[in-house]
């Protein structure tokens, strides 16, 4: 029986003590969020915006706590400063997961036009990032990824693709408008 995207994740969360997960809730996220609320293992609590999140896994990290922000794509778009000044700067691993909105199929303009600027500005960071397309791939760049940034002391961050988790793409009608 082959496993779900979020039960991999979650499988190679814990086997890295990747125990403190704010994040700002996201529907394509709702299975891997739900499954780490019912893992005793995790501490997990949502945040008002992802900004605060990073802080909290950077102020995690400083004590000795590992940690992961989730959010999706439209979030990244506040991140360039905080992650330049504080994780980027200073050396803290910290980790974001992020669903990957603004393409195949996605109905909201504002997710589309972050898309188009997120991967360049990683890029630009410095920051390792990783999309994950398929199932056979997931637990292996997971892990990878969280080794690498922990090792290097360098934050890092994994895209979950429409391709692996499905999405969220608004039906069109006849006529082409979105319904």
């Amino acid at each position: 029986m082959s496993q779900e995207w979020h039960e991999i994740v979650v499988a190679a969360l814990k086997a890295n003590d990747i125990r403190l997960i704010p994040y700002v809730p996201d529907n394509v996220l709702k299975p891997l969020i739900a499954a780490i609320h019912a893992d005793p293992f995790f501490t997990a609590f949502t945040t008002a915006r992802e900004e605060e999140a990073v802080g909290i896994v950077a102020g995690g990290a400083m004590a000795g706590m590992r940690g992961m922000v989730l959010m999706q794509t439209s979030g990244f778009a506040t991140l360039a400063n905080v992650l330049a000044s504080l994780p980027c700067a200073y050396q803290i691993p910290v980790l974001l997961m992020v669903s990957e909105r603004g393409t195949l199929g996605e109905f909201n303009i504002g997710q589309a036009a972050v898309w188009r600027t997120m991967r360049p500005t990683l890029e630009s960071l410095g920051m390792e990032h990783q999309v994950i397309t398929r199932l056979d791939e997931c637990g292996f760049i997971v892990d990878r990824t969280i080794r690498q940034a922990l090792l290097t002391q360098q934050p890092a961050a994994l895209i979950l693709s429409p391709l692996l988790t499905g999405g969220k793409a608004s039906p069109v009608k006849a006529g082409g408008a979105a319904a």
